[in-house]
C-alpha cells in the first residue's frame, strides 16, 4: 500500500499532498485496482468518461483512429500517469483513445462522483488540476498555429506532432502514403522521398503503411 501512495505521489494531480493527506482521501473512497494482461483492453474510445483511471504499473498503447479510419496513431505512456483527465469534463465525456496494455498492467480508478465530492475540497488538487488543463490547452494552442513548413520533411513532422497527445517518446502511424500525401497537400513521390530521407537521418523507420518514431522529440530540429 505504500508504495501505491508513493506512485500516486508522483502524479501531477498529487504532487504536493503529504502521504498524510492522501491516506485521509483514499480513506474515504472505494478503489477499484484492476489487473490487465499483455494485449488486454483496459479503455475504448467512445466510453463515458466517468473516472480518473490511474495507471501504476506497466506501460499502454493509446490507439487514436482518425475518421473514416483514415489513419491511427499509437503512443505509449508508462506508469505513473492518468488516462485523459481532461476528458471527465466538458462537451463530450469520452474517452477519445483505445487503451491496450503492451505489459501487465495495473491500475486504480476514482469515480467522478467522489472526485467531485471530495477531492475538490483540496486547493492543492483544484490548483494542480486546472493547471494540467490550461498546460494542455496552451500545448495543443501553440501547435495549431505553429508554422509547418515548406519543406515536405517539416510537414510530415508537423503532421505527426499535431496528432500526438505528448510530443515525445515513441509513436508509430499507420497510415497509407496517398493518404499522407493528400494531409499535406504535396505529392506522393515528394512524400516518398521525405520519407526516406528522414529515415537515412534515423529520425524513423518505414514499413509497409506504417512510419515508427523512435523519439518523438526529433521531428522538432
Amino acid at each position: 500500500m505504500h508504495s501505491m501512495f508513493e506512485t500516486l505521489l508522483q502524479l501531477p494531480l498529487f504532487q504536493g499532498m503529504t502521504e498524510e493527506d492522501l491516506t485521509s482521501i483514499l480513506g474515504k473512497v472505494k478503489l477499484h485496482f484492476t489487473k490487465y494482461k499483455p494485449g488486454e483492453y483496459l479503455l475504448k474510445a467512445g466510453t463515458t468518461c466517468n473516472r480518473f483511471e490511474f495507471l501504476l504499473r506497466g506501460e499502454v498503447a493509446a490507439i487514436t483512429t482518425a475518421p473514416h479510419n483514415k489513419f491511427c496513431v499509437f503512443e505509449y505512456f508508462q506508469a505513473p500517469h492518468v488516462l485523459e483527465p481532461y476528458s471527465l469534463f466538458g462537451m463530450e465525456t469520452c474517452f477519445g483513445a483505445d487503451y491496450i496494455a503492451v505489459d501487465e498492467v495495473h491500475t486504480v480508478s476514482i469515480d467522478k462522483s467522489f472526485i467531485l465530492g471530495e477531492l475538490f475540497k483540496y486547493e492543492i488538487f483544484r490548483l494542480s488540476y486546472t493547471n494540467l488543463l490550461c498546460n494542455r490547452a496552451q500545448q495543443l494552442n501553440k501547435r495549431i498555429w505553429s508554422k509547418a513548413g515548406a519543406q515536405t520533411e517539416k510537414r510530415i513532422a508537423a503532421f505527426i506532432l499535431h496528432h500526438v497527445e505528448r510530443p515525445a517518446g515513441k509513436k508509430i502511424i499507420k497510415i497509407k502514403m496517398e493518404e499522407l500525401a493528400g494531409q499535406i497537400n504535396v505529392t506522393r513521390l515528394s512524400v516518398s522521398k521525405a520519407l526516406n530521407d528522414l529515415e537515412e537521418k534515423g529520425v524513423i523507420e518505414l514499413h509497409r503503411g506504417e512510419i515508427i518514431v523512435p523519439e518523438a522529440k526529433l521531428l522538432m530540429d
